[in-house]
């Protein structure tokens, strides 16, 4: 199977996909897409698997604060089989694409077992992070209607972070713990570095709102 008709089915698939808030649209997952060339290339692994994957990976919409999001990963692993199936997808493989899907999921913390399921994990964990990562917590903060902060302790000093209360603690609850949990040395290191570019930001705000 040629990977360049792959990747324009898969697009295609997805671009008519209604996402589920607008930091899971088409451009997220082509940043992932991206992410996942680099680590590929890397770590030597799949790209049909890998690839694939990344494409579908969020080809089904659960919002974030849906009662079934914990199942998210799974219904698009299912789909993304279906569709796959319909495109001459190569059958001893649809088992790699759906562990792929159904473990990149933070919600759903389920144990890597391949290499490409690694490497798709950690490219889209990537996108959680950096100036990319702020602007999408920001954007899904806005879409559920949630304060920024707390008005008397905005970065937690003094409480535990809850996360469906204020936007910024989505970065102590979630965020911030990203960078240990990455699986490919190449990820964790640009983990680390987007993390850092994010707690720059937190320090920078912190001076302009305390």
């Amino acid at each position: 199977m040629k990977l360049d008709w792959l990747q324009d089915q898969c697009r295609a698939f997805v671009s008519g996909s209604t996402a589920a808030d607008a930091a899971h649209d088409i451009s997220h997952i082509m940043r992932v897409v991206k992410n996942v060339i680099y680590l590929t290339d890397i770590e030597q692994c799949n790209s049909l698997v890998t690839l694939a994957a990344a494409w579908l990976h969020d080809c089904v919409a659960v919002a974030k604060d849906s009662p079934l999001r914990a199942q998210g990963s799974r219904l698009a692993a299912e789909e993304a089989n279906r569709f796959l199936a319909t495109k001459g997808y190569p059958q001893d493989l649809l088992a790699e694409v759906f562990h792929a899907i159904e473990a990149h999921s933070y919600t759903a913390n389920i144990p890597i077992q391949t290499l490409e399921a690694a490497v798709v994990q950690d490219a889209d964990r990537l996108d959680s992070l950096g100036a990319i990562g702020i602007a999408r917590c920001l954007l899904v903060g806005g879409h559920l209607n949630r304060p920024l902060c707390h008005k008397e302790d905005p970065f937690c000093d003094g409480r535990e972070p809850d996360d469906g209360q204020f936007t910024i603690d989505h970065f102590y609850t979630k965020l911030f713990k990203l960078p240990d949990t990455m699986k490919t040395d190449a990820g964790r290191k640009e983990a680390h570095r987007r993390a850092d570019l994010m707690q720059r930001y937190l320090d920078d705000l912190r001076k302009e709102i305390t």
